[in-house]
């Protein structure tokens, strides 16, 4: 008796469109305002440190003479104050999630050789810079 009453709920069904998605076809849309994972644009950073400042968790370290930039993401509640915080915009909140893992781990992202390079040839130019004003102000 029972398939009796599921008779015609399946037999309607049969002529409608799926109610399901096809996800791994179609990749899934997040609502308007989701948090989503923060990102980075690693050789746009200065390595100031506000961004781990600002976060409420401490999940974000920063290392300036490395050049690298290390987020817990397990940890990171995804409330975007680092994104807010960044002056350089070199921080964004990307909409979706990060693939799940089996152990809890931070990731780190490094500068670019090239990038490095060129930070420590700008300080060593202003290092000369301030002794050379220094060494004016000596001489009056």
């Amino acid at each position: 008796m029972a398939i009796l009453k599921f008779a015609p709920e399946a037999l309607s069904n049969l002529f409608k469109p799926p109610v399901t998605t096809a996800y791994p076809a179609k990749p899934a849309e997040y609502p308007e305002r989701s948090r989503g994972h923060i990102e980075i644009e690693i050789d746009d950073c200065i390595s100031c440190g506000l961004c781990a400042r600002a976060c409420p968790c401490g999940t974000i370290s920063v290392d300036r003479s490395a050049g690298t930039w290390t987020i817990d993401r397990y940890d990171c509640i995804a409330c975007g104050f680092c994104v807010v915080k960044c002056p350089k915009k070199c921080l964004t909140m990307v909409p979706g999630y990060q693939t799940p893992g089996g152990k809890k781990s931070s990731v780190t992202y490094q500068k670019s050789p090239e990038v490095m390079a060129a930070e420590a040839k700008k300080r060593e130019e202003a290092a000369a810079k301030a002794a050379a004003a220094k060494a004016a102000a000596a001489k009056e």
